[in-house]
């Protein structure tokens, strides 16, 4: 009788880690899953940040060639309104004269 109910100790201790197992492989396949697809969201998220990152490079040029571009017009502004200056002047000691 004793035997009998050390196998069935043993039997219900063997199912209970069978379970156990079973639980934990369970678990392990989920997170592999889980990993893969965080994996595969990361790589979506660092191709989104090098287009993003090669979209403020592309944008930095154009806002350095526009504050060039300024800085020639805000010159030639000065020049032209230089010479419009000095003709008023001359136009003006013509009509002096």
């Amino acid at each position: 009788m004793a035997s009998q109910l050390l196998r069935e100790d043993e039997a219900e201790f063997l199912a209970s880690l069978e379970e156990r197992i079973l639980r934990a492989v369970e678990l392990v396949a989920a997170l592999r899953k889980e990993n893969a697809a965080l994996s595969d969201r990361l790589k979506a998220a660092e191709g989104e940040r090098d287009g993003a990152e090669e979209a403020l490079a592309t944008a930095r040029q154009e806002t350095l060639r526009l504050q060039k571009e300024i800085e020639a017009l805000q010159g030639d502004r000065k020049q032209v309104r230089s010479r419009i200056e000095k003709l008023l002047g001359q136009m003006d000691a013509l009509s002096a004269s």
